[in-house]
């Protein structure tokens, strides 16, 4: 998703001072740098957020569906993400901020959103079904791969919001924001094999909604 100068300045102005103790309460974040100066944390915040807002900018439309929500989410995990800048452990800079946008997201859709709209069955069974297609690691150049890259932008898209969540969101975070399988099992909380087995289904299902594509 294309992001402009100005969605990163309102971000730059949107990320206050953390509060105290608040970097506690993130993914990926230790307490050491709590004493860091106002200028360090804002250098910090531009060298492990901005680069990657075009990347939460596409999480965040894919998860709520929607471009100007999207824009709200990401404001709002940018808050989050400079509360816990100080204790930033370091890493996966990438994955770290893709973390806080998927719980804002969700939290923002809580809030925001009817209960029907967020209602995407039940866990339990999504993964049994995706079980039953097998959990090896699915083929990046297989032939439903190479059908998916060879789809109509336009109905790709709308194939890719019709899936069910949990394999909307494992396909995006593989397929369009490159994310590692274990990279992936960490942020969802998932074991690997759940990641992979959701991915295979999500291909699966998605090959097979292009297929009916007129």
């Amino acid at each position: 998703m294309p992001i402009s100068a100005g969605f990163t300045r309102i971000c730059r102005a949107k990320s206050p001072s953390p509060p105290e103790g608040a970097w506690q309460t993130l993914p990926g974040v230790l307490d050491h740098g709590a004493d860091l100066s106002e200028k360090a944390l804002a250098e910090r915040f531009g060298e492990v957020v901005l680069p990657h807002l075009g990347d939460a900018l596409t999480l965040a439309r894919w998860l709520t569906g929607n471009a100007a929500d999207a824009e709200d989410v990401v404001q709002e995990a940018c808050v989050k993400a400079h509360a816990g800048i100080s204790g930033y452990a370091g890493g996966n800079a990438r994955a770290w901020l893709l973390t806080i946008v998927r719980n804002t997201a969700y939290t923002w859709m809580s809030r925001n959103r009817p209960r029907g709209m967020l209602a995407v069955g039940d866990l339990g069974d999504l993964d049994q079904m995706a079980a039953a297609h097998g959990t090896s690691l699915p083929d990046e150049d297989g032939p439903e791969a190479s059908l998916i890259a060879r789809a109509d932008t336009a109905a790709l898209e709308v194939a890719i919001a019709a899936l069910p969540q949990p394999f909307r969101e494992t396909l995006v975070l593989r397929d369009i924001n490159g994310l590692s399988y274990r990279e992936i099992a960490a942020m969802l909380g998932v074991p690997m094999g759940t990641v992979m087995s959701r991915l295979a289904r999500a291909r699966s299902l998605l090959v097979s909604k292009l297929g009916r594509a007129p």
